[in-house]
């Protein structure tokens, strides 16, 4: 195509040429000139507007592709910031999934990821020095961050402030996790030295000997200290990409994450309990686990805001009556939330109860919701209990003791009575023999006697007849010498 229009500009100028050769001889020089000059600035000039007109072509291909590009990433841009609605698969976006870390962030609190373990002693009520974090190693063509001039006059701020009640747990992997997340609870502390590098921590009871054993064997290298516990809830258990339904009002609780997680630790009816959260609940429910659907059947407002304003550690996000307190929680301008007529609402069953009496909303369902945990509460109980269980086991060992004392004592005894036994039984033995020979020898002389009773019978008798026949020879005799005498 080039060459075509090199020839029609080479033809072009030759017939110029011609025109003017023809024109010559009625022009005038001056008018001539011009004419001669304008074509040879033509030609001259038609090389330079090709090349522009090229070089306009190429960029106006590369600015038809930085606008497909440009449009493209502002595409992508509004997807990763809000999401697709159209596909469920692509997930979330940036923005919902700040919003969730601000509130996980506000019910976490303060928190110091990374810290390393630099030394453990536990005389003297323990101390525990933790370390901050290794610098994160810049990343190659990105500038490093430089600090404004009055950040950079200010003296340093301390790692943890001073005097602040700590929770720590061990940080480990976990599967598809590419950041070290808490695995393990290690405590509660109280900060008793602090510095821009280094904390000094001090437990504000006596650790459990897991939590000893996993600090000094050095299992719990890497740290992690929140200034407030973690708060129990339902959505971490909900499988990915699950969503609500009319029989879960959760969605599908992932299976496979409880078991990993709590399979290990908690009894099967607990596991079933967190199997079951958001399901529709069954007659023997408890009450305090029964929340229910209800449909406002007109429009309705509900006070959630208290008038009285503290901070969480104070006592709490919510008051009394469950109206919140912390201004981060608090809804603002009048402090009520307004339901329209048609909204879906799940509450507890005496707040139902209450709406539905009011004639303001009717019932849809009923559900089970498993009751959280406060884990502030629930740490202090399990340690009073194992404190309770520690004073029951000493006592049931020094009971243990003094009852294998005894049982000693009636096994010596036993042994011991069983020698005499073996004694008493031989000495029974020949007691018998003798008994036998005495009852043999005592029947000998019971014959014996009777026969000598017998013979003395006889004997008695045959004196009684001398002593008879004596006397009446003796008689005899007295009444013969009587006579003599008398006669004379």
């Amino acid at each position: 195509m080039q060459y075509v229009l090199l020839l029609v500009l080479i033809v072009v100028v030759i017939a110029q040429a011609i025109l003017v050769w023809k024109a010559a001889p009625h022009w005038r020089w001056y008018q001539i000139t011009p004419v001669v000059i304008t074509t040879i600035l033509a030609v001259i000039f038609v090389f330079p507007v090709a090349g522009a007109l090229k070089s306009r072509s190429e960029w106006h291909k590369v600015k038809e592709e930085l606008e497909s590009r440009l449009a493209s990433v502002e595409a992508e841009q509004l997807e990763l910031r809000y999401g697709n609605p159209n596909d469920p698969l692509s997930g979330e976006g940036v923005l919902p999934m700040a919003q969730k870390l601000a509130k996980l962030g506000t019910e976490a609190g303060r928190r110091w990821r990374g810290l390393r373990l630099a030394n453990a002693d536990f005389n003297n009520g323990g101390q525990i020095v933790l370390s901050a974090p290794q610098q994160e190693v810049p990343v190659d063509g990105l500038p490093p961050e430089e600090a404004d001039e009055g950040e950079a006059a200010l003296a340093p701020l301390p790692l943890i402030p001073d005097g602040l009640v700590v929770y720590g747990f061990a940080e480990g992997p976990q599967p598809n996790l590419n950041v070290p997340v808490p695995i393990f609870y290690l405590g509660e502390y109280r900060v008793t030295a602090t510095s821009p590098t280094q904390v000094t921590l001090q437990p504000t009871a006596p650790l459990l000997p897991q939590q000893r054993q996993a600090i000094e064997s050095r299992q719990a290298v890497s740290w992690s200290v929140y200034e407030l516990l973690p708060l129990d809830g339902h959505e971490p258990f909900v499988a990915e990409g699950s969503v609500e339904d009319d029989n879960n009002v959760f969605g599908r609780i992932d299976d496979e994450l409880v078991s990993r997680l709590l399979s290990n630790q908690i009894s099967e009816q607990s596991r079933a309990e967190y199997l079951r959260d958001g399901t529709r609940s069954l007659p023997d429910d408890e009450p305090l686990s029964k929340w229910v659907k209800i449909e406002f059947i007109k429009n309705h407002e509900i006070v959630v805001d208290s008038p009285d304003q503290r901070g969480a550690l104070d006592g709490g996000f919510f008051d009394g009556s469950g109206r919140a307190v912390d201004s981060r929680l608090q809804q603002g301008d009048s402090g009520k939330v307004k339901f329209s007529k048609d909204d879906l609402l799940v509450v507890k069953e005496e707040a139902a109860d209450a709406l539905i009496d009011e004639g303001v909303a009717r019932l849809i369902d009923t559900y089970y919701i498993r009751p959280l945990n406060d884990y502030r509460f629930v740490l202090r109980r399990i340690r009073l209990r194992l404190a309770e269980l520690s004073t029951r086991t000493q006592e049931l060992t020094y009971e243990n003791e003094v009852l294998q004392r005894a049982i000693d004592a009636t096994v010596t005894m036993t042994a011991a009575a069983q020698g005499e036994k073996l004694k008493l039984e031989q000495d029974f033995e020949q007691t018998e023999v003798e008994r036998k020979s005495l009852e043999a020898y005592n029947a000998n002389l019971a014959s014996q006697l009777k026969e000598t009773r017998q013979r003395l019978v006889k004997l008695y008798r045959s004196n009684q007849q001398l002593e008879k026949e004596l006397r009446m020879f003796h008689e005899s005799i007295v009444s013969s010498g009587e006579s003599l005498t008398s006669a004379r």
